[in-house]
């Protein structure tokens, strides 16, 4: 596994390519926070003094490249709201009609993704009807490139920290990817400043609320992908009177341990890749030869060799095995990526690394130049490390690992010893939430495809039992999160959900 994330997919990673053409639990101490308050002025819980002057902020928007742009005023620590403030970065496409319902914000995930970068994206997802009665909303949460950015590391040293392919065989070889993730949490605490221990999820939501207030929305309006799904989660969980109509795709249950998400992420990896697998050879010019598991075989033969050899790949850049790995399970987040991954297989069989090594940069945001276009991969890391901890314990990890590589043979080992990643992290956790059913919430809108690689669809059925007004609604097919990017059947339900606040019937299936 790279040294490149808390050992989990970062899920909304591919979805720029789409448009344009994983959760811990905490070992560590817990950061001290006091009550705060639910609810905003324009609810039954009035906030605190010192909070109300953020909910009742105006904001001054002006023309940008996505519509129009403003910038919203939070509290670092919501738990000291007369402290030092930050500014989040908010974009908007107006109405297109007469009868405004309200804002609609949104979300694409990462955690780390830019949700104004996203914009434009969510626009062509979004039926027209529903952009007919919603302003579009999208935000850069807090740490995120706009948004007072979390900043860690620079381009080479993020070179070589996706590139490594760190040795788990020896007490040696874990204690020193532990240290490079310290060395690297102390990078961005330097870099980022007090901000870094209050990245975290739960405050990302009160954050949301503010925006919901400012808005002039009595209720939140909400649609958010991937990871996006769990911070509408946590926002129901603590503003539940607040919620209006919340849809949330591609589910990612906050109740799951970092267990159960490595394992299942690895089985859903596993399966869309068997899924491509059959689909290459079941078509012309597949480079993958004889049945399914002999192919899945190829697959790791290459990821065995790139790690034996690094592949050559006409750049000073070899490709390494975690390098990729992220190469391969980019594709897997679209069908229509799947022959993207044939035409890079087929030179990577014959030694040549470089279109795998294209889609692994494509994964992390590299550019040409070298440098990142975002801060996604930082923010990943830090807003991972603040929302919980896994077990560093060795033995612990060693066990975990034995029991993911059994359910997922080809990508398992890729999603292991997850413990090493904040073990040494600068900040302490938060804890988690008493509760995440959100009882008394206005009914929450689900949405699971049967074969996502990156949030398998058995977490969108545990979201929706977890959440007490949550309703499942699902996608039989492949690919990352289903609204927008799969058929008439899912745009309609979630556009009259949307527009009228009807659920579709329990168990629609599409």
């Amino acid at each position: 596994m790279p040294l490149d994330s808390p050992r989990r997919l970062r899920p909304a990673a591919v979805a720029a390519l789409v448009v344009a053409g994983l959760v811990l639990a905490g070992c560590a101490p817990a950061k001290h926070q006091a009550e705060v308050p639910t609810g905003s002025a324009s609810s039954s819980v009035a906030p605190t003094p010192d909070l109300a002057k953020f909910y009742d902020q105006q904001l001054e928007w002006t023309s940008c490249d996505t519509g129009e742009c403003a910038t919203l005023t939070v509290p670092v620590d919501y738990a000291d709201p007369t402290g030092s403030t930050i500014g989040l970065a908010l974009a908007r496409q107006k109405a297109t009609g007469s009868d405004r319902i309200g804002s609609l914000l949104v979300n694409p995930g990462g955690p780390g993704v830019s949700g104004v970068d996203f914009l434009a994206g969510a626009v062509q997802r979004i039926g027209a009807d529903v952009r007919a009665k919603y302003d579009i909303v999208g935000f850069d949460p807090r740490g995120v490139q706009r948004s007072e950015p979390v900043r860690c590391a620079d381009g080479p040293e993020l070179d070589a920290l996706f590139a490594s392919d760190p040795d788990y065989s020896t007490d040696a070889g874990i204690q020193h990817v532990i240290d490079v993730y310290g060395e690297f949490g102390k990078e961005c605490s330097n870099r980022t400043g007090a901000l870094l221990g209050h990245v975290d999820t739960e405050s990302a939501a009160r954050d949301m609320d503010v925006m919901r207030a400012v808005l002039g929305d009595d209720q939140l309006h909400y649609l958010g992908y991937s990871y996006g799904t769990q911070l509408g989660a946590v926002y129901a969980a603590v503003f539940p009177e607040n919620v209006g109509r919340l849809v949330l795709d591609g589910a990612l249950d906050p109740t799951l341990t970092p267990g159960e998400v490595s394992k299942g992420q690895a089985i859903g990896i596993e399966s869309a890749l068997r899924a491509y697998v059959t689909d290459c050879q079941g078509g012309k010019g597949c480079p993958l030869t004889g049945d399914v598991d002999h192919g899945l075989g190829q697959i790791w033969a290459l990821f065995d060799e790139a790690k034996a050899n690094p592949l050559p790949t006409g750049t000073d850049r070899d490709l390494t095995q975690s390098l990729a790995f992220y190469g391969v399970a980019v594709t897997l987040y679209s069908q229509s990526l799947w022959p993207t991954l044939t035409a890079a297989l087929k030179p990577a069989l014959q030694g040549d690394g470089s279109k795998l090594l294209q889609l692994s940069d494509a994964y992390f945001d590299r550019q040409a130049d070298g440098t990142y276009a975002s801060n996604a991969n930082e923010a990943f890391f830090a807003i991972h490390c603040a929302d919980a901890r896994e077990s560093a314990d060795f033995d612990d990890m060693r066990a975990q690992a034995a029991d993911i590589e059994a359910a997922a043979p080809t990508v398992g080992s890729f999603l292991t010893f997850g413990g090493t990643t904040c073990a040494q992290w600068p900040t302490p956790a938060v804890d988690p939430l008493p509760s995440y059913a959100a009882e008394g919430a206005a009914p929450i809108l689900v949405i699971g495809t049967t074969n996502d690689p990156a949030t398998p669809y058995a977490w969108a059925q545990m979201l929706a039992e977890t959440l007490s007004s949550g309703e499942l609604l699902t996608y039989e097919g492949e690919g990352h999160t289903a609204y927008g990017a799969s058929n008439d059947c899912i745009g309609g339900a979630v556009d009259t959900y949307l527009l009228t606040g009807t659920m579709p019937p329990e168990g629609t299936r599409c």
